[in-house]
């Protein structure tokens, strides 16, 4: 869970007794909450504490940024999130929480609550009530009012020599070291007087890049403050913090100014091209945004790493103060949504090929500008809104957010116009019926199936007819029914064709890979590996992941079934490799499975002990205690009970609760690689 953290953006200075202060409350209080006006290092004392804790304090250390948040209903998937629980279950997140969580020492981090206080406050009371030895760390500017609630008031440094420190730190990175007694003279006297407060001393030392000291001295003035907000309340804020801000604001030029409005509107995390798309417009022409956005850079408006920029929250607040005195909110708004929708589109068209594995990783990166524009679409046109979320589906359900997908697709479905284009209705549908699919509704899930094969048919729409198929013939499997699986997708078949490497065709392929399954459980093994090699080796040459994965487990289960041992190893261990790419704890868990029979198998059974407690892990993330295709549970069976002979008992439980208390992603790379067994 330590792998959610953020990086820390420069380095850390003082704050010894906070840092003491903090740890001794959150061992007698289950909610920590830090309070403060914003600037004066909240996050930054919370991410030093969930970093540096000595090792073995916790179980697991999770991070949950809620500052791009804005619709409350996901605060506790967002927190599922946190915890890397990939809940595959009809429950409520808070529940899959609860039962995730359970006694187990987790440190979690609740980072920027103040715009969801009593949403906030209700979580963590739900959450402490049933997880005794969970700890909740979060920021606020204002305390959550919870019944376990410590509150630590975060002030500034009340050293001067303590905020000359973090000054001087900051004033190197820019460029401009502090050499001489006066130099820091003149900083000491600038520190005093804005009230060392650490944001307004980072974004001060940032100004040498573009002053001298003796002139950075002579401001910030009082005059300069945010624009007046006659129609909006606004949250109190440290008057020194408002002041250097505004300052800075006044030092930008024009341009610069436009483009830190617009880019308020992004939630978290841009890029230069996302910047581009929404910003541009007026003097900002497609040049001059990433000019500008440098300037930004230099003056700490916006941080960067790795080609990716942030804005720290109270500079977001005054960039959308301005965005509104501007009258842009709404054209940035629609700008922003369409890209979004233009992205998800691409990400749609091009899933089964070469950039599978990089939309991924966007998609990811898009997480809560997607949530930003759904949330606005659903509002301004619900068929974009159906549309895109239907762009994302099986993103987001090796993701994890099949919560998230359902709240969505619902909520489209119940404000779509009768007029919905059919392509958008059935693709809906289908989006709706995987998810209630995999959350274990199936009667739920035909129900949708259905009605997205009839809205096919209506259409004549040969693609919606292959991903009705491949649905149904997923739920024939499920529920045991091979037989009726292979009906259904040899059907669909005749009017797909054949993918062919180079045209690749995502509903072709997925209408054979249930094709593959249902030969394996018929006991067709070598058709259903001819067929699977065929579809592979397109897979291959596409650079296709998800439905190479696959492939691979059941090459991995006929191998075994076969008696190829070693053969089902490195199946197993290639469909781990593929998971690595694209995430899907639910197909890791099957992997971990099908490797731990392989390796009981070949011998090595101290390995096959951690590829079962490995499974555990991933099953536990997915809401199942085991799951997947009817007949790996008796091969499982069988092989459980040869490892119990072989170890006994109590070194085998052993192993098991090893193994299912190490980082999951470890555990993945371990099983992947061949690499020596985690923790030896």
């Amino acid at each position: 869970m330590d792998r959610t953290l953020p990086d820390d953006e420069g380095s850390f200075v003082g704050r010894v007794e906070e840092l003491a202060s903090i740890r001794s409350e959150l061992s007698a209080a289950g909610l920590v909450t830090l309070t403060g006006p914003g600037g004066v290092g909240k996050t930054r004392l919370a991410r030093r504490i969930a970093a540096t804790d000595a090792p073995g304090a916790w179980d697991g250390v999770a991070w949950a940024d809620l500052a791009p948040l804005r619709n409350a209903e996901l605060l506790a998937a967002t927190v599922a999130d946190a915890l890397d629980l990939q809940d595959h279950t009809p429950r409520m997140p808070t529940e899959a929480i609860c039962g995730w969580v359970g006694p187990r020492r987790i440190l979690l981090v609740l980072d920027s609550c103040e715009h969801l206080l009593t949403e906030c406050a209700g979580l963590v009371d739900a959450l402490l009530t049933a997880c005794p030895n969970l700890r909740v760390l979060a920021t606020s500017r204002a305390p959550l009012r919870g019944g376990a609630e410590s509150i630590v008031r975060v002030e500034p440094p009340a050293s001067t020599d303590e905020a000359l420190a973090l000054f001087a730190d900051r004033a190197h990175a820019a460029g401009h070291p502090l050499r001489t007694n006066e130099e820091r003279r003149l900083a000491t006297g600038l520190c005093d007087g804005l009230d060392r407060l650490p944001l307004a001393l980072e974004l001060a030392a940032a100004q040498l890049r573009i002053m001298p000291l003796p002139e950075l001295c002579l401001g910030p003035r009082a005059a300069v403050d945010l624009p007046p907000m006659t129609a909006r309340t606004e949250l109190p804020r440290h008057a020194a913090l408002r002041t250097t801000i505004g300052w800075s604001h006044e030092l930008c030029t024009p341009v610069e100014r436009l483009l830190w409005a617009r880019l308020s509107y992004f939630p978290g995390r841009f890029d230069e091209h996302m910047a581009r798309e929404v910003a541009r417009g007026g003097p900002l022409t497609h040049d001059r945004v990433a000019d500008a956005l440098a300037a930004l850079r230099d003056k700490s408006v916006v941080s960067e790493r790795d080609g990716t920029y942030r804005m720290l929250d109270t500079v977001r607040e005054y960039g959308r103060m301005w965005l509104a005195e501007l009258g842009e909110e709404d054209r940035i708004a629609d700008r922003h949504a369409a890209h979004v929708l233009s992205e998800t589109r691409t990400a749609h068209a091009e899933w089964f090929g070469p950039r599978q594995r990089d939309w991924y990783g966007r998609v990811s990166f898009l997480h809560a500008d997607v949530r930003l524009a759904a949330d606005h679409l659903l509002t301004t046109d619900p068929v974009a809104a159906l549309r895109m979320i239907g762009h994302l589906t099986f993103f987001w359900v090796c993701s994890g957010y099949l919560y998230e997908a359902r709240q969505y697709l619902e909520r489209a479905f119940a404000m779509l116009p009768g007029d919905c284009p059919a392509e958008i209705r059935t693709q809906g549908l289908w989006s709706l019926g995987l998810a209630r699919t995999l959350q274990g509704e199936p009667e739920a899930a035909k129900a949708l199936e259905l009605q997205c094969r009839q809205a096919a048919l209506d259409s004549g729409d040969p693609t919606g007819l292959g991903a009705a198929a491949y649905l149904r013939g997923l739920l024939h499997l499920l529920e045991g029914r091979p037989l009726s699986a292979l009906t259904v997708v040899d059907e669909a078949l005749l009017t797909l064709g054949t993918p062919r490497e180079g045209r690749p065709a995502a509903a072709s392929a997925m209408c054979r890979l249930v094709r593959v399954f249902a030969l394996t459980a018929t006991g067709s093994q070598d058709q259903a590996r001819r067929e699977a090699l065929a579809l592979r080796g397109v897979c291959v040459g596409s650079q296709e992941y998800w439905t190479r994965s696959y492939l691979d487990h059941q090459l991995a289960l006929i191998a075994l079934m076969e008696g190829h041992a070693k053969d089902a190893v490195d199946h197993a261990r290639s469909m781990l490799a593929a998971k690595r790419h694209i995430g899907d704890d639910f197909g890791i868990a099957m992997a971990m499975d099908v490797l731990a029979l392989a390796q009981c198998d070949t011998g090595e059974d101290w390995a096959a002990a951690y590829a079962f407690g490995a499974a555990l892990r991933y099953w536990a993330s997915v809401g199942h205690p085991q799951r997947g295709t009817p007949e790996i549970a008796l091969l499982r069976d069988e092989c459980e009970a040869r490892l119990v002979s072989r170890l006994g008992e109590t070194e085998y439980a052993g192993v098991l609760e090893k193994a299912a208390s190490l980082d999951a992603r470890e555990l993945l790379v371990w099983a992947a690689g061949g690499s020596p067994l985690p923790g030896e």
